[in-house]
């Protein structure tokens, strides 16, 4: 069952999405934004339009993201559409089978849904974000070190003409953004901004990663899920990231590849309000 937050984490719940919301609209209030889906250029448009998931059921809209706890989110969608079980069915996801893209809709069916469905996201801390694919797709999952790391590898080490890939470092990965027009990504490193475009559509509600149990009990209250279905917990191989680790990796990392690399990021450090990584030397002698 789900549980309601503790009154005073309920005040600080509401101050901190007040903020975040004003400053998303101040943001995108400015003349250079796009003000809908229809202002966007066709390529930005299909990327928006393949990450919203669709309940026509429920009538609601979940721009995922991945790293963001997408894969629990759609297991939801999958029990709410009644074609999975239980949120707790074991093992991978199909990222997808058994749901609904909104790019899969005619125009004036996407155009029905952006104006009358409750339209949500969740996002997490950009360099948490970055690590958290770094660690998983280039430490476990060969079918990512065959087509990105041996790539990566060439460009960026002398004499890496013979690697499997598999053993790209944060360094390396970090060269290989700061390379990459944020517009062509891979959607595990493209910007939040770029996937949700927040500017464009606008959203009801934008959970964090940080408090996800509290803000998923609140989106699934909202949408009137069936109280039999809460958020799932984590699986058993996930592996989290601290605050220890990202501190290890940022500070182990040359200060400058990550001050060139967060203009790419600064949307979604500055609309969803997270605060620039601290490199300094005082913050990295800890």
């Amino acid at each position: 069952s789900r549980r309601e937050p503790p009154a005073g984490l309920g005040l600080e719940l509401e101050v901190l999405r007040d903020t975040r919301n004003r400053t998303i609209r101040a943001l995108c209030g400015q003349r250079s934004m796009p003000r809908s889906v229809w202002d966007l250029p066709a390529g930005q448009r299909r990327t928006l339009l393949r990450h919203l998931l669709v309940s026509d059921k429920y009538r609601f809209l979940y721009c995922y993201v991945p790293k963001v706890a997408c894969s629990n989110w759609k297991r939801i969608l999958k029990v709410l559409d009644g074609a999975l079980e239980s949120v707790d069915v074991q093992g991978k996801m199909d990222h997808k089978s058994d749901l609904v893209f909104l790019g899969d809709m005619k125009p004036e069916e996407i155009s029905y849904r952006l104006k009358h469905y409750y339209k949500f996201l969740f996002v997490r801390n950009p360099m948490e974000r970055l690590l958290s694919a770094y660690r998983n797709k280039f430490g476990e999952i060969k079918e990512y070190q065959q087509k990105y790391g041996v790539e990566i590898v060439r460009r960026y080490r002398k004499n890496g003409r013979n690697s499997a890939g598999n053993d790209v470092t944060f360094s390396e990965f970090l060269r290989y953004l700061l390379d990459e027009d944020v517009e062509r990504m891979n959607e595990h490193w493209m910007p939040i901004y770029n996937l949700c475009q927040p500017c464009a559509v606008r959203y009801d509600f934008i959970g964090s990663y940080e408090r996800l149990r509290d803000d998923a009990d609140h989106v699934l209250e909202r949408i009137q899920a069936p109280s039999f279905i809460r958020f799932p917990e984590r699986q058993a191989w996930y592996k989290p990231v601290t605050a220890q680790t990202l501190h290890y990796y940022l500070c182990n990392t040359q200060r400058r590849l990550i001050k060139e690399l967060l203009p790419k990021y600064i949307l979604d450090f500055s609309l969803f309000a997270y605060p620039l990584p601290n490199i300094t030397s005082e913050f990295c002698r800890q």
